[in-house]
């Protein structure tokens, strides 16, 4: 696949600081180009939840640049990409957890990564930034780890009601702060013509997922211009709504190389 990419961060109408960190990344292999990106939001107050952030995506980024080709070129296999990348998550979190303790502080980051690679997607979340994925139809990949969403699979509470109960902001895990972490993991295939979008939850707040599909749908948005110019447009439509977090999302459009490979 071939891809055209759209970053985009906001601070938001309240924060002083933006504690949310983003990375893309690309690189040539012999499966065609490979894309790897991630939104994390960080949490712990001023300048500490950006460094929880920035401390996950500096670990994802040396992971893609020094282990990730060792794990294509030798017996690639989605069980070894998982380990690979759950490994990676935990020492994220020992080493942030590390840092908040040697300032006196709880700190820690949500993290959604998506690697793409030959014909396929493979996601990794822990807390409640998220993944879709949009062509006829918006979908959402991950599943958030939150209070929130425990109590709509248990039927105590609607996905109506959710959208307006003030707690849908307690997460009950996220790397650097919680005594106990299970990250999620996803794959599908890709087709030419889609959209992944990754946000941050400040993102996709004050927004229905159909709005989201009819300002981010790929039939719409075939270049990058157009694609920032609609991200820009949902985060101050947040804005105006009154998103009071930071607004991140990273969008990434899908399209036919003639090099592609399968793996």
């Amino acid at each position: 696949m071939d891809f055209k990419i759209s970053v985009h961060t906001d601070r938001g109408i309240r924060k002083e600081t933006n504690e949310d960190s983003l990375m893309v990344k690309v690189a040539r292999t012999a499966y065609g180009k490979a894309l790897f990106a991630a939104v994390c939001d960080g949490m712990g107050g001023l300048a500490k939840g950006e460094l929880a952030s920035a401390e996950m995506i500096r670990m994802l980024s040396r992971w893609f640049e020094e282990e990730f080709p060792g794990l294509l070129y030798g017996g690639w296999s989605r069980n070894a990409l998982q380990a690979s990348l759950e490994a990676l998550i935990y020492r994220a979190s020992d080493r942030i957890a590390g840092c908040g303790r040697g300032i006196h502080a709880d700190m820690g980051t949500t993290v959604v990564a998506l690697l793409a690679v030959g014909d396929s997607y493979y996601i990794g979340n822990v807390g409640d930034s998220r993944a879709y994925i949009l062509k006829d139809r918006l979908r959402q990949i991950t599943k958030d780890h939150t209070w929130i969403q425990k109590e709509i699979e248990e039927g105590r509470l609607s996905r109506e009601d959710a959208g307006k109960d003030a707690r849908r902001n307690i997460l009950l895990q996220c790397v650097g702060a919680s005594p106990v972490m299970t990250p999620d993991f996803y794959m599908g295939r890709m087709e030419a013509d889609s959209m992944f979008l990754l946000c941050s939850d400040g993102f996709r707040h004050e927004v229905s997922e159909e709005e989201l599909y009819k300002y981010l749908n790929p039939y719409r948005l075939r270049d990058e211009e157009a694609m920032e110019e609609s991200l820009a447009y949902v985060t101050e439509l947040d804005k105006h709504r009154g998103e009071t977090d930071n607004i991140s999302a990273i969008l990434i459009r899908t399209d036919l190389d003639a090099g592609d490979k399968r793996c």
